[in-house]
């Protein structure tokens, strides 16, 4: 722990909030949710079905080569189209992440939730998409100054699998309430469990300092590059 005053971490919170604020709104640390559990998911659903129907393949190459003012609201009835179809399937949830991310790509925040929600009540047997569901759809109520409704979601985050990427959303809403103590409490509590994992995560060091909570580099086992240049 750092000696820093209340003062000083406050300083310290809000010039982070600043520097990284953007980077957590605009859908970089929702991304970086596949380190703890996304690429399981992803890896699994494509063992299973490869990317399941060809519709959900044709709306991913539709927003590929989208443009033009109603090119969303295209998308989105097709998406929805998909829902409806089969709301308890992997897929009706894969449209709406497609849904959402196009929606943080142009800062439309609430349509981001609105999309997420359509399938927050999914039956899909799969915990792991469930818990990526939450955590996106917390994201994006963080990213509307909901802070209240995105610690709510997060409570149902309850995987041990995703424990540490929870713990850090929490400290990145307490972040944006200016709540230095709160914020301190989620960041150590997601930092100890990737010490147990003996996993790196450079951004939550940084968060970390930000609170003024000094933590050692973890003994992580890295690969040793091999830096000899052979002979032309």
């Amino acid at each position: 722990m750092s000696a820093l005053s209340e003062e000083e971490q406050l300083d310290n919170l809000k010039s982070f909030s600043k520097k990284y604020g953007s980077a957590i709104v605009s859908g970089i640390l929702i991304a970086l949710i596949a380190f703890f559990g996304w690429e399981y998911w992803q890896k699994k659903t494509l063992a299973e079905n490869q990317m399941s129907t060809a519709k959900v393949q044709q709306l991913m190459d539709d927003a590929n080569a989208a443009n033009g003012a109603n090119a969303f609201n295209d998308l989105s009835a097709t998406a929805d189209k998909i829902v409806k179809e089969a709301p308890d399937s992997a897929q009706a949830i894969q449209t709406q992440f497609l849904m959402a991310k196009l929606a943080f790509d142009k800062g439309d925040y609430a349509a981001a939730e609105k999309a997420l929600k359509k399938v927050e009540n999914s039956k899909v047997k799969d915990d792991g998409l469930i818990q990526v569901l939450k955590l996106r759809l917390a994201y994006a109520q963080l990213a509307q100054k909901k802070y209240d409704e995105s610690l709510k979601t997060l409570t149902a985050v309850t995987d041990p699998a995703f424990k540490a990427t929870a713990e850090e959303a929490r400290g990145d809403v307490y972040v944006a309430k200016n709540d230095v103590e709160n914020a301190k409490k989620a960041y150590k509590s997601a930092w100890d469990v990737l010490l147990e994992r003996k996993q790196e995560r450079q951004i939550l060091q940084i968060k970390l300092e930000s609170v003024g909570v000094l933590v050692d580099d973890p003994d992580v086992e890295r690969p040793v590059l091999n830096t000899q240049v052979e002979a032309s």
